[in-house]
């Protein structure tokens, strides 16, 4: 008998040696701590420069992104959890074994799982080290327990499980659920929300309120029940718990910007700048909630104009930060266009393009006063003409510069980039970050000065915000914490500040917009308009001390608007938005270079002022202010400097009779360009044979046209000269 006695302990020694062996074998240590570092980040939160979201995301491993510590944390709504999920969970040290053998024997009882007995500390332990749900894993967990409370206090334990304890939809922790299930914060929820988040825990999927809110009434009721007793409700409270209704609402984000967050992730965001899991950008929520605001607005307002589309971009271009990006609604699938983001979609940008051209023009000698004929022009394009016109078809002769920028006109346009070049006007747009812009200059022609070619809110709201930056190009930033890009200067101080002087002027601005406050804003402020051809796009943009901010209206599937232009769409939306930013800021004018020198002018001539004739202060670079005589830019550069040429026809060009009209009858204007010489009379040649005589102060001359190849010329006599001037030889054909 002892010797069987004897046999059976041994048995039972061994067996429990390599029970306690398997045990310490299979055990996982506790971490080191327990803030949650070491995972693979699988996407970047993004945050606006004051920590408000951008974007929620669900695709990591923990939950990174909405861990609040303890003390953040409710007070009733821990009590909670503890008294639903471990009362006892700060008498035992990880395993509650009491717990586990009364859970074990209403188990046995009743023929069925009815009740488990995981403490918060077991519960915090699986979810580091999960495993499948065995008897040894329960085991093993209780061991594991201990050791983890030998580590960990039980406030940091608890701070864990509620921030992490997993629900559906892959949200962890109480943030998270609060927010799906209420759309609140913790401090927001009454005691009944509270509680439903407490038993959500036990089975996530099955008590799911998305499912419907019915299942977990029984357990709520059960486990206001205890709190009763516990004396934490009150009779009325009780009451009101088993009979107040669960309201489930849609989570959204505090503030929409869709397609900058796109843009980012899209862009590859600098990794190395994300803390946590985080990423800071520039953008300002409330700029950007207000932006939204007045840009839906505007353009509810003119659905009955045929506009459905826009946006508005606002950068900070002290610091080249990007502080609102602003498209129309949000992207959705039921409404066509939303999910094209309009602020890098490249659209034709009208007259927007003008000061850069004027900029260019000032530095390549022209002053602000300098005289630009407005007359009636046409210029070849391929091998047909073109007549330029302005918006109001209204033609004002002879003005200065300031007038023709301010007023937008297109032909004296016309004639700065042909003084300065479109290859050039090119490449420095190219140097202002405008990349949209890929062809030969020879594609876009004269028409670049005119906005033919299409660039991007982006692009254009970057390059005024380079002119309000005293000529100094920086790329904009979306990000907080990035490193400024590399400076480079496009255009001198003095050249930005005469072109913002320009922009600033409404006096200036009144042939062709009047003299009402639309564009006359209370902070001194640069604005442009532009409109594309056929309305297909309206434009504003400006800056002031402080703050750069464009705007675009349109249509995203290229349909016209109905005489939509920038001065009549975009403009009072640009207006509201300075408003806006403005009405905390402290008021300041533009910056004005103090190397610029000021003259007293004639309006009419653009020369030094005289008694006869009225006068206003202009701003000259140093060095150019005018001189007695008087100069005015032409198609042909300078009217001194250039030879004299056939304007029409231009070479190849190609004319179609009219059959509706008797040959006879039908002509064509043979236009000489301008000439600074005093000329007697101008012979017309065509296939070298004079066909007409005009007299000195007639530039062109109506011929009748005849099918065929043919070749013009003008001949020049000129007072005090015995040989005349030719022009050179133009080909062109008339079929």
């Amino acid at each position: 008998m002892r010797k069987f006695i004897l046999m059976n302990l041994i048995v039972l020694l061994m067996a429990s040696s390599m029970l306690f062996w398997k045990t310490v074998t299979d055990l996982a240590p506790p971490p080191e701590t327990l803030s949650i570092t070491d995972f693979t980040l699988q996407k970047v939160q993004l945050l606006d420069r004051h920590a408000t979201p951008l974007t929620i995301t669900y695709q990591n491993e923990w939950n990174i992104h909405d861990y609040v510590p303890l003390h953040e944390i409710p007070e009733r709504l821990q009590q909670i959890f503890i008294l639903a999920e471990d009362k006892r969970f700060f008498e035992h040290h990880g395993p509650d074994w009491w717990a586990r053998w009364h859970a074990t024997w209403q188990n046995i009882k009743a023929l069925r799982v009815v009740r488990g007995a995981s403490t918060i500390t077991e519960q915090s332990v699986r979810m580091l080290h999960p495993r499948p749900r065995t008897f040894w894993s329960r085991w093993l967990e209780g061991f594991e327990a201990f050791f983890f409370e030998k580590r960990f206090s039980k406030a940091d334990i608890l701070e864990f499980y509620l921030n992490q304890v997993p629900y559906v939809s892959q949200r962890r922790g109480v943030v998270q659920a609060a927010r799906h299930y209420f759309d609140r914060d913790l401090d927001t929820l009454n005691i009944k929300e509270m509680m439903a988040l407490s038993v959500l825990v036990r089975a996530p999927t099955r008590l799911d309120l998305r499912r419907g809110t019915q299942e977990i009434k029984t357990p709520i009721a059960r486990l206001a029940e205890r709190l009763l007793a516990l004396g934490i409700l009150t009779q009325e409270d009780y009451q009101a718990i088993l009979t107040m209704p669960l309201r489930l609402h849609e989570p959204h984000l505090p503030v929409q910007a869709t397609h900058f967050v796109n843009y980012i992730y899209t862009s590859r965001p600098a990794q190395h700048l994300q803390t946590q899991g985080r990423l800071y950008t520039t953008l300002n929520d409330s700029i950007q909630r207000a932006v939204q605001q007045i840009l839906d607005q505007r353009v509810h307002n003119l659905r009955n104009k045929n506009v459905n589309h826009g946006a508005v971009l606002v950068v900070d271009h002290q610091t080249h930060e990007v502080l609102a990006w602003a498209n129309v609604g949000q992207p959705s699938l039921d409404k066509p266009g939303s999910q094209i983001d309009a602020v890098t979609t490249p659209r034709q940008p009208g007259s927007t393009l003008k000061p850069f051209l004027y900029a260019l023009a000032i530095e390549k000698g022209w002053t602000a006063a300098t005289l630009i004929n407005d007359a009636p022009l046409a210029a070849a394009v391929g091998t047909g003409m073109h007549s330029y016109r302005n918006y109001s078809r209204h033609y004002y002769g002879p003005l200065r510069l300031r007038d023709a920028l301010a007023n937008s006109l297109n032909i004296p346009a016309i004639r700065a980039i042909q003084f300065t070049g479109a290859g050039q006007f090119l490449q420095r747009l190219h140097q202002l970050g405008i990349k949209s812009l890929t062809a030969h200059p020879d594609y876009y022609g004269d028409g670049l000065a005119l906005g033919n070619g299409g660039i991007t809110l982006l692009e254009l709201v970057q390059a005024y915000a380079t002119l309000a930056n005293q000529g100094i190009f920086r790329s904009l930033k979306v990000l907080r914490d990035a490193s400024s890009s590399h400076s480079r200067r496009v255009f001198s101080p003095e050249i930005s500040s005469i072109i913002a002087d320009i922009l600033s002027d409404s006096d200036a601005r009144s042939n062709e917009f009047g003299r009402g406050a639309l564009l006359r804003f209370p902070i001194q402020t640069a604005v442009k308009t532009g409109t594309s051809t056929d309305y297909r796009d309206a434009w504003a943009v400006g800056f002031n001390h402080h703050y750069t901010v464009g705007v675009w209206l349109g249509n995203l599937d290229q349909k016209p608007m109905s005489r939509v232009s920038g001065a009549s769409g975009p403009a009072l939306l640009l207006r509201a938005v300075f408003a806006e930013l403005n009405r905390y800021e402290e008021t300041k004018p533009l910056y004005l270079s103090p190397q610029l020198v000021k003259a007293n002018i004639c309006r009419t001539t653009g020369q030094r002022a005289t008694s006869d004739c009225p006068s206003r202060i202009e701003w000259f670079v140093p060095g150019t202010e005018p001189s007695e005589k008087i100069i005015m830019a032409t198609a042909d550069d300078s009217i001194i400097q250039t030879p004299l040429y056939l304007r029409q026809p231009s070479p190849g060009l190609q004319l179609a009779m009219d059959p509706r009209i008797p040959d006879e009858h039908e002509a064509f204007a043979l236009i000489l360009s301008e000439t600074p010489l005093e000329t007697s009379s101008v012979e017309w040649l065509i296939d070298e044979e004079v066909v007409g005589t005009t007299a000195s102060d007639v530039n062109q001359f109506l011929w009748s046209i005849k099918r065929g190849t043919h070749v013009a010329q003008a001949r020049i006599w000129a007072i005090d000269s015995e040989e005349p001037l030719t022009t050179p030889v133009v080909r062109f054909s008339v079929k």
